[in-house]
């Protein structure tokens, strides 16, 4: 999770090979409606980016019914985005790559092909709700080069998806 050219898709492409697990590309599953309005230059509502939710949700139940685990690439902005997301299926992570404005800029500058233009980026700055302490994740500084933030994501899910002891008996 992050904002636009945080390498969400590149670190996410990069843990689902290693891992060898589903990857999904969250803007994918956008209506061509919300992409048209980024593209424009306007930021969705919350009742735009609805749809875009359900969809992804799906996505994660019909995955997690598999047991095989996934890594979606996707903005999760606002706590209560990624609440939806985490209700979706058991075990939902979160790897919050935060990335400094003036970097995102030069990133966002940089690259062609995507729909989302560098005027609504701060829109994403604006509307970002960091990982809180109490939601399963991680926090990344995403300024690094990519391979220093695989390194981080791989490390913190070994901790997390190692074995727990079992409950001490009465």
């Amino acid at each position: 999770m992050g904002v636009s050219a945080s390498g969400k898709s590149t670190l996410g492409r990069l843990l689902a090979r290693e891992r060898d697990v589903p990857f999904a590309e969250g803007d994918d599953f956008h209506p061509a409606a919300n992409i048209a309005r980024m593209a424009a230059g306007h930021a969705l509502t919350d009742e735009e980016r609805g749809p875009w939710l359900s969809s992804l949700a799906r996505w994660i139940r019909r995955t997690a019914g598999t047991g095989a685990g996934a890594v979606v690439s996707c903005s999760a902005l606002k706590r209560e985005y990624r609440d939806v997301l985490r209700a979706a299926g058991p075990g939902v992570w979160f790897l919050y790559l935060a990335l400094d404005e003036e970097v995102a800029y030069a990133r966002i500058a940089r690259r062609s092909g995507h729909f989302m233009p560098p005027g609504l980026l701060q829109s994403q700055y604006d509307t970002l709700e960091p990982l809180q302490a109490d939601e399963p994740g991680l926090t990344v500084d995403a300024n690094t080069d990519p391979g220093a933030v695989l390194r981080r994501a791989r490390e913190a899910l070994a901790r997390f998806e190692a074995p727990r002891p079992p409950e001490p008996g009465p």
